[in-house]
């Protein structure tokens, strides 16, 4: 049973389906008025096409005329259906065997025909447009005609890049691509964004960036949202972040990163899609620019050191200097203590055997800067090595570092103290309160209230040891590397030839034990 006769027999007598006894249109009248609503929707389908679209009965009459057909080549639609082909009026005479003849193909052939033609506007102008055309067929089969939708060939053409360039960045580019949607979380990814983050391409979609990120997020996201509402900057930024995958072999990255905002073309008032974030790790080049940048700040506070200090009459004010100059962006406090003659043996023991007995603290005269011992000898018989505080760093404000008075009296390091160690090791040692600083951390090292993080450096000049320099750190700075044990070694060794110096001028001028 039929749509109709089953309305028919709903509503008995002649009349509008489904409402009995009242009369309705005939079924003839019904059919065209559906006719004329399915030719008013195809034509306003037609008129709202992106690409112009002209159509050919099977006899070559010009049926459909669209409203970007009419604005490309200044036809109307009144002045173009109707016609018989295109020549004469929309194509050269010339041209019009062989568009005609193209035509005629895609009627015969399956699927669509993809060509290039010179079409003229109403002007006279020549236009070239690519063309699809296809074969358009009635009830059963039977060929009706063609269609044929074109554009202009370059606007194809940006088209094509455009698609052509999307492809491209999404699977071959070596920046990293992500595509954030307005609410800050990404839609679509590309294969090196995914190794950069460290996940996969799919799982990174939908998440808030905050789940990839540990550090640096609240930077990123600001970035996102000041691209969204401002549009793109003017410059590239480098954003410094933390991943939170556990496969991340270096703590922080640097990205340098550039930000596009995306609107919809088809919108009559832009509305932002989301924004295209193109990124590149850039830490390696990033941390050996920071590297050589720091190489040449010591390097000339080295020069500017040994420069200050030459005009220092007072070889032991020319190792203060040392040290202030050291400081800067280096540590934020300084100190040095020097080692001091043993105690005498008690009556009737027999030091041990060092082997070098010339070099023995023993040997040397008691003093501030006449002490040492030797070489090869170890520490000094009859007990550990003796330290005494000779310069500090002011610890309250900055300042030059003071030389403390000569009292003599040790600085009383328990046993294991980095500065021990450093003059056992003969190297520098570094120490570090960690993550949670217990309290009175610093104290119990005889070290200035809030340092964290110390570096302790032996001092030898002409084969002794003089004592030792300990550099500190408040939490504000990071601990202590090994490029920094490299420079404070270079300032340790300056420093113990002015000390050196100084006990040498202490003496008198005398020539060193092992000289005598």
């Amino acid at each position: 049973m039929t749509a109709s006769s089953a309305s028919s027999d709903l509503s008995g007598p002649p009349g509008a389906p489904g409402l009995p006894g009242v009369p309705g249109p005939p079924a003839a009248e019904r059919r065209a008025a559906d006719g004329s609503d399915d030719s008013g929707l195809l034509a306003a389908l037609l008129d709202g096409m992106d690409a112009a679209l002209v159509a050919f009965a099977a006899d070559g009459t010009v049926t459909h005329w669209n409203h970007e057909a009419a604005r490309i080549l200044g036809w109307t639609t009144a002045e173009a259906v109707g016609r018989t082909g295109l020549a004469g009026w929309a194509v050269r005479k010339e041209d019009a065997d062989g568009i005609e003849a193209a035509l005629a193909a895609a009627m015969r052939s399956p699927g669509r025909q993809v060509h290039e033609f010179a079409l003229l506007t109403k002007e006279g102008h020549r236009v070239l447009v690519r063309t699809q055309s296809s074969a358009v067929r009635g009830p059963g089969g039977r060929i009706a005609g063609v269609y044929c939708a074109f554009s202009k060939v370059h606007t194809q053409l940006d088209l094509e890049r455009s698609v052509a360039l999307a492809e491209a960045l999404f699977e071959d580019a070596s920046w990293g691509v992500v595509l954030i949607d307005a609410d800050l979380r990404p839609a679509v990814v590309n294969a090196q964004a995914g190794r950069i983050l460290g996940v996969g391409r799919t799982a990174l979609l939908g998440r808030p960036l905050g789940e990839l990120l540990a550090q640096g997020v609240e930077e990123l996201e600001c970035a996102l949202q000041h691209v969204l509402a401002e549009g793109a900057p003017p410059a590239t930024a480098e954003l410094w972040v933390t991943l939170r995958s556990e496969g991340a072999e270096l703590p922080r990255r640097c990205w340098r990163s550039g930000f596009v905002r995306l609107a919809s073309p088809l919108a009559e008032e832009p509305v932002p899609l989301g924004v295209a974030w193109l990124f590149q790790d850039v830490t390696d080049a990033k941390r050996a620019e920071q590297e050589g940048s720091l190489l040449r700040f010591r390097a000339r506070q080295l020069h500017r050191a040994g420069r200050a200090a030459a005009d220092c009459p007072d070889p032991a004010e020319a190792a203060a200097v040392h040290l202030d100059f050291a400081l800067a962006g280096f540590a934020d406090h300084g100190l040095v203590d020097l080692a001091t003659a043993p105690p005498p043996l008690p009556y009737g023991a027999v030091a041990e055997d060092t082997g070098t007995a010339g070099d023995a603290g023993g040997d040397a005269p008691g003093g501030a800067y006449g002490s040492a011992y030797g070489a090869d000898a170890g520490p000094p018989p009859g007990g550990r090595l003796r330290l005494v505080r000779t310069l500090a760093s002011p610890a309250g404000e900055p300042g030059p570092a003071e030389r403390l008075p000569a009292t003599g009296l040790p600085v009383p390091y328990a046993p294991g103290h980095p500065a021990l160690q450093a003059c056992e090791r003969r190297g520098p040692v570094r120490t570090g309160a960690g993550s949670a600083a217990p309290e009175g951390w610093a104290a119990a090292r005889h070290w200035p209230d809030g340092t964290v993080h110390g570096l302790c450096v032996v001092l030898r000049s002409r084969g002794r040891t003089l004592g030792v320099v300990t550099f500190l750190r408040t939490p504000a700075r990071r601990p202590f590397d090994r490029a920094d044990a490299d420079y404070a070694e270079e300032v340790a060794a300056r420093i113990a030839a002015a000390l050196d110096l100084a006990g040498a001028a202490a003496l008198g001028g005398a020539p060193p034990a092992h000289c005598r």
